[in-house]
């Protein structure tokens, strides 16, 4: 086990990303100053970096990405999945360049500054890719100083003490803590978000918020619904009020058991109710966890925009997004739970539909945001079932 105390901080290092056992990585510190503790993971696509900084999902997880030019295209205000940056801060390789993009608003390295999340540029982000895909996603702290002053000691104790997100729920940190309406529409070059192009009449939606993208909210207006968004401790009976046509499951962070432990009675309620269910990423888990099933921790986590998964019904391989490190355990699937999808990966569990119910889920991200867009149809699946 290496020593935090024999380290010494190479000159020029700007910035730090130290793990449990005393080990340490340098390079040179982006953004907000200060450090932050919590669990490495890496992402693997090649561009949306500002959606990845930005979604729920990554609450609590630092992000190392493996293409190596990142913030490039510096930073707008329309690709944001959230109104802040949920992810504890970022690993690079390249350094952060001039922005060169015509939709750029701010550089990147000073949105990152302005909300108040650390970067660490100059690292070997294959070597420590391998190294989460040989060992697992560790916990680590990130640490950046201009003058290069880091108490090593001190960072290894708080990245050792850090209980991990096993047993953590962070839905309830990062969800709406207010019920909203939801009406615009998807982004169109030219022309922004679609406003107000939800009408009265269209079959309404009660989603559920455990961290839930915007764009999964845009893209259940585009396929035809009318949105409205309630935290994820909503009763049973505030979801009802709402005369819902059908309830969804947003994606989220942390430990689906541990949301689950107030989620799951409100979902069960639902579906007792015959009121239809569709669930993304946490959703997803969350449905498996309401029909019985059970969650395992992933050993390094699925997070990109190139995941190939197959549906069962036919064998059509969908080209997705995803970013998840629970999953739901195949071996615990209740009889009436289908699975619908597999990763073409790992084999692991990416969708199921409930066989006497109007429910069914997925484990990846139809929304993208970035990624591809061949799995839009279970949101039209979703809102034509309502109508």
């Amino acid at each position: 086990m290496a020593d935090a105390k024999t380290l010494i901080v190479p000159k020029g290092a700007t910035g730090v990303l130290v793990f449990a056992d005393g080990s340490a990585v340098f390079g040179r510190g982006f953004g907000a100053t200060g450090d932050a503790v919590g669990e490495l993971c890496f992402n693997t696509a090649m561009t949306g970096y500002q959606e990845v900084m930005t979604d729920p999902s990554y609450a609590g997880q630092i992000v190392t990405f493996t293409f190596p030019h990142i913030g490039n295209v510096g930073t707008n205000l329309d690709d944001v999945e959230a109104d802040l940056p949920h992810a504890l801060g970022c690993v690079v390789r390249q350094d952060v360049t001039e922005p060169s993009n015509f939709r750029n608003v701010e550089p990147f390295d000073q949105w990152m500054k302005e909300k108040g999340r650390i970067g660490l540029a100059g690292v070997d982000t294959r070597a420590l890719t391998r190294m989460i895909r040989v060992k697992g996603a560790p916990n680590v702290v990130i640490a950046h100083d201009p003058e290069g002053n880091f108490d090593l000691e001190a960072l290894t104790a708080k990245a050792a003490a850090w209980p991990g997100l096993e047993g953590m729920d962070l839905a309830i940190e990062v969800s709406a803590k207010e019920s909203r309406l939801w009406k615009d529409g998807v982004w169109k070059l030219g022309f922004g978000y679609g406003k107000d192009e939800a009408a009265d009449d269209r079959p309404h939606v009660v989603a559920l918020d455990y961290g839930a993208k915007n764009n999964i909210f845009r893209n259940l207006v585009k396929a035809g619904a009318r949105v409205t968004v309630l935290p994820a401790t909503a009763t049973y009976e505030q979801v009802m009020e709402q005369q819902p046509d059908g309830v969804f499951l947003s994606n989220g962070p942390g430990d689906p058991a541990a949301t689950g432990e107030y989620a799951v009675p409100v979902i069960r309620q639902v579906l007792e109710a015959d009121k239809p269910v569709f669930g993304i990423c946490l959703g997803h888990q969350m449905l498996a966890l309401a029909a019985g099933a059970k969650t395992i921790k992933m050993h390094q986590g699925h997070r990109g925009a190139n995941h190939p998964v197959k549906r069962l019904s036919d064998g059509l391989v969908e080209i997705t997004s995803m970013n998840h490190g629970f999953a739901v355990d195949s071996d615990t699937l209740p009889v009436n739970v289908k699975a619908t999808h597999v990763s073409l990966f790992d084999g692991s569990n990416c969708g199921i539909e409930l066989t006497d119910k109007k429910a069914f889920s997925v484990q990846y991200h139809p929304e993208a945001s970035p990624g591809p867009q061949d799995s839009f149809y279970l949101f039209q699946r979703f809102v034509e079932g309502l109508k």
